[in-house]
């Protein structure tokens, strides 16, 4: 296991602690705007945008969320936040606010091949090595376990604009709004807890979301999460 975790940079490796007990505003607001764009609520995801910029979310905090969300719930959903989101920015600019913008993206070193890269950061995230050979989905079509470790693993999880809790809160938003992807969203919960996020605030993202997502999906969630918490118990 010391292997997986050094390769990681101090930078990083500072992303995955988080110090306080519950969610800021801040991470409210990324839970229910992931939530929002996953659904294609774009009236709900409206007010959310300016909240989120009011909790003091930047620009390109906002763009990188509904960017990353388009992995998980397509191009459609992704660009419809975008641009429900372009309409926010215009609106507020018209009434005289002026938001920050914040940090772009850095540079990313490719000091390795994309694959491998992915391949490191996943091991990372769920703190297990990775198998010598494909199982499961990744054997039956390699293809998807290459676009998965080299697209989502490297281009967007390695992005610095979010921390991996940030991202991981994106991510299981948008699993728990598009429902019936309950391997995906009890692996992402496992991942959460790995970069820092607490059994207190994944309780109360269940409950910050329950009201946009509905019941029947609410409990699922609550059901997934009650069920890693108990393993890692």
């Amino acid at each position: 296991m010391i292997g997986i975790i050094t390769f990681i940079s101090p930078a990083k490796a500072q992303q995955m602690n988080t110090s306080h007990q519950a969610l800021t505003a801040k991470e409210k607001s990324i839970v229910l705007i992931s939530s929002l764009t996953a659904q294609g609520k774009l009236t709900a995801l409206k007010t959310e945008l300016n909240r989120g910029l009011e909790a003091g979310l930047t620009i390109n905090e906002i763009k990188e969320a509904l960017v990353h969300s388009y992995a998980y719930c397509g191009f459609p959903r992704s660009i419809r936040g975008l641009q429900t989101f372009m309409t926010v920015l215009e609106e507020r600019k018209a009434k005289g606010i002026i938001d920050q913008t914040g940090k772009d993206a850095s540079p990313i070193k490719e000091e390795d091949e994309k694959y491998q890269r992915g391949k490191k950061i996943l091991a990372m995230l769920t703190q297990t090595p990775p198998p010598d050979q494909l199982t499961g989905y990744s054997a039956f079509a390699p293809i998807i376990d290459r676009f998965l470790k080299e697209h989502l693993f490297a281009d967007i999880f390695e992005r610095d604009v979010l921390t991996y809790a940030q991202r991981e809160l994106v991510t299981i938003s948008v699993i728990s709004a598009i429902g019936d992807a309950e391997p995906m969203l009890q692996s992402h919960l496992g991942i959460s807890l790995n970069v820092g996020i607490t059994p207190e605030q994944l309780k109360e993202f269940v409950a910050i979301i329950s009201p946009s997502i509905g019941k029947a999906k609410a409990e699922a969630a609550q059901k997934v999460l009650n069920e890693v918490l108990k393993s890692r118990k």
